[in-house]
């Protein structure tokens, strides 16, 4: 789910001022170069493919670990849900970019509570599904008796994405702004612990934020280099800061540690290293002049 801070404003402006600046440029012999010319201008066929191409293996492997999840889930084996839990929405959280493309679906999959009542319209706890609401289930009523026809629903709603996902077409401000947008999730929810209120396992969504915005960096690295080496060079140190400072926090099975476990110097050092990552991301938009 997308939530917004003067930081996720701060990151966008910096999009539509890198990959949109010259916008309203004219030549000499020629009407001004508008957006959608500068997309037809540059070729970036093959990025756009691999993005896709990794969306679609996302998508694949978080239908997989969905179905195993709702498996445990009906089961009754609280304990191995909550094992399979974390891990399975990482799939969902490095390619959500596309998942929030088709409409109700990404609350439906991983809305909280707290958005499905922000929402308004006289929605409440009823009208709340997905990954949360069985969230809730496991680590605070303890229990997975009542909520079989929610994870029906939720096994459902994978099944109709990962058939969606086949059909989108990825653009490049979706790939760019995409990447944006991941980091957006990790400053205004990720870091404070508000995504997984019960759980607590927000690093592990913290990571796949990261890594599916690395992703989109990686995918368009040549592109960059051949506009700004520097840009380049400091995305790569930018990003390797906030892997850095979450390897800290790994577990010995290559898990997370609880967000509960974090002290006030973790979730500061961690924010910072996000907010340092953020001005640089968003001068990927170069690619676009």
């Amino acid at each position: 789910m997308k939530y917004y801070s003067f930081l996720s404003v701060l990151i966008a402006g910096g999009i539509l001022m890198a990959g949109c600046g010259n916008a309203e440029k004219v030549n000499k012999d020629s009407a001004p170069v508008t957006e959608q010319a500068k997309l037809e201008e540059v070729d970036l066929t093959a990025e756009l493919t691999a993005y896709k191409d990794f969306a679609l293996d996302q998508m694949d492997q978080f239908l997989i670990e969905t179905e195993n999840f709702v498996k445990l889930f009906k089961a009754g084996d609280i304990e191995g849900a909550k094992a399979a839990y974390a891990p399975a929405r990482m799939y969902f959280e490095r390619s959500e970019p596309i998942a929030e493309s088709f409409g109700d679906l990404d609350p439906r999959i991983d809305g909280r509570l707290a958005d499905i009542q922000e929402e308004g319209k006289g929605k409440g706890e009823e009208e709340w599904t997905g990954y949360h609401k069985l969230e809730y289930a496991l680590w605070e009523e303890n229990t997975t008796a009542g909520y079989e026809a929610i994870a029906d629903q939720l096994l459902a709603d994978a099944k109709e994405l990962h058939a969606l996902v086949q059909t989108v077409e990825v653009t490049p401000d979706l790939m760019i702004t995409g990447a944006v947008d991941l980091l957006n999730e990790v400053s205004t929810s990720k870091i404070t612990g508000e995504e997984e209120i019960y759980s607590h396992t927000d690093l592990y969504d913290f990571k796949a934020n990261i890594e599916g915005a690395e992703k989109i960096f990686e995918i368009l690295r040549s592109k960059l280099d051949a506009k700004d080496k520097e840009l380049v060079t400091t995305l790569d140190e930018k990003f390797k800061a906030v892997d850095d400072l979450l390897a800290l926090h790994e577990t010995a099975n290559g898990g997370y540690i609880s967000y509960e476990e974090l002290t006030g110097e973790n979730t500061k050092a961690l924010s910072a290293a996000v907010n340092q990552l953020g001005e640089p991301l968003s001068q990927m938009g170069i690619i676009l002049e």
